[in-house]
């Protein structure tokens, strides 16, 4: 969704950040559950229509206007007019989900329970915060050469607000 050029010079505030996360983490969650089917099938993050779902969609839907905003400084101008649409916030999902879960090993299953259980009794904008702050964390880590194994992410260093 971005031009190499633009990604380059244009980054995501915290805000934005934790807007484009909530947005995200119903998905995240839903799809880390399908990866993890040998977990109990008590287990929060094997129970996809659970209250705690319930609450993260909810507060997915207060946050997409903010995300769509944040999203439009990472896209083509020409490709605007797409975030308006219907269509983007699934194409979002569809797209960050298997990202972050395509990485997930069997042997992180429970681990990835227990964090979501930890997170389960917080609101989800506080998730959304603890998620962007580590990403701000590990982009400075991969700028400092600490971490070569990081991806580029688009997030602004921690200061910016």
């Amino acid at each position: 969704m971005t031009t190499p050029a633009s990604a380059q010079t244009r980054c995501l505030t915290s805000m934005e950040a934790e807007a484009i996360v909530q947005v995200a983490l119903p998905e995240v969650i839903r799809s880390a559950g399908r990866v993890c089917a040998a977990l109990p099938a008590a287990s929060l993050l094997r129970r996809p229509s659970s209250d705690f779902l319930t609450r993260y969609d909810a507060e997915a839907d207060r946050a997409w206007p903010s995300a769509r905003t944040a999203l439009g400084k990472l896209t083509d101008p020409q490709l605007a007019p797409l975030l308006q649409s219907n269509l983007a916030r699934p194409l979002v999902t569809s797209l960050v989900a298997p990202q972050v879960t395509g990485q997930i090993q069997p042997a992180d299953c429970p681990t990835l329970d227990r964090l979501v259980t930890l997170l389960e009794p917080l609101p989800a904008r506080n998730t959304a915060g603890i998620v962007a702050a580590t990403l701000q964390y590990l982009k400075a880590e991969r700028v400092r050469g600490g971490r070569s194994d990081i991806p580029d992410l688009p997030v602004c260093p921690a200061a910016s607000r």
